[in-house]
């Protein structure tokens, strides 16, 4: 059998049409409080920047931790319902990254970032999750699943082989052609939606949108190890 190491980048993700309630989950009404909850965020003054005020993977402005355990501890509940896991818990290499990013509240202006197809790492999660923050913003803010457009116009794959660990590790580079992604599957942003999706599914948020910090696209994100 070939190396598959040696074909061509682009052809070495697999393609597997994400499902829902297979590879991808929706609760709305996800938190009893959810304005209380985003009051209390809102209230913050330990923000980080990211993209483009400082050289990070990630755009806009963030904390942690978004819930509380309690808060937390209900999420995690209906995670396991839904992918019939046991246990969730954190990886144990890369452990500081995976602390600074799990249980974070993530805020992002228009002007700030756009949509950004990549795949979670596979040694920091298998599962990640997006609560959708901000009242009324505009539904296609949510998040996308993208397809590989080939370099002869067909589809290629949206899942990354499980002998990497990430997108860019895949196709060797974290710089590609803006029309390489292909959108496939798109959920809407609604306030108090969670989203859990398989982590090597290659997705990005859909746009950003808002101006002042009460506008903007608020989300908390999670990233889960599990057995």
């Amino acid at each position: 059998m070939a190396d598959p190491t040696n074909m061509p980048r682009t052809q070495r993700l697999i393609y597997r049409a994400p499902r829902l309630g297979i590879d991808y989950w929706v609760l709305d009404d996800a938190l009893p409080q959810p304005q209380a909850v985003r009051e209390r965020l809102l209230q913050r003054t330990d923000w980080t920047l990211g993209a483009p005020y400082r050289a990070e993977s990630w755009p806009g402005m963030r904390a942690q931790p978004a819930l509380l355990p309690e808060e937390l501890a209900g999420i995690e509940t209906w995670v396991l319902q839904q992918t019939g896991r046991r246990k969730l818990f954190r990886a144990a290499s890369g452990s500081a990254n995976a602390r600074l990013s799990h249980n974070c509240v993530q805020v992002v202006a228009a002007h700030e970032a756009r949509s950004s197809p990549h795949t979670d790492s596979r040694t920091l999660c298998r599962y990640a999750g997006v609560l959708y923050l901000t009242p009324d913003g505009p539904p296609q803010a949510g998040t996308t699943f993208y397809r590989m457009r080939l370099a002869d116009g067909s589809l290629g794959g949206n899942t990354i082989p499980s002998r990497y660990a990430n997108l860019v590790e895949t196709l060797g580079t974290r710089f590609v052609a803006p029309d390489l992604f292909v959108p496939e599957v798109s959920v809407d942003y609604r306030f108090n939606r969670l989203l859990l999706y398989r982590a090597d599914l290659i997705h990005s948020a859909t746009a950003y949108f808002g101006k002042a910090l009460d506008e903007r696209r608020m989300a908390a994100v999670f990233f889960w190890m599990a057995n």
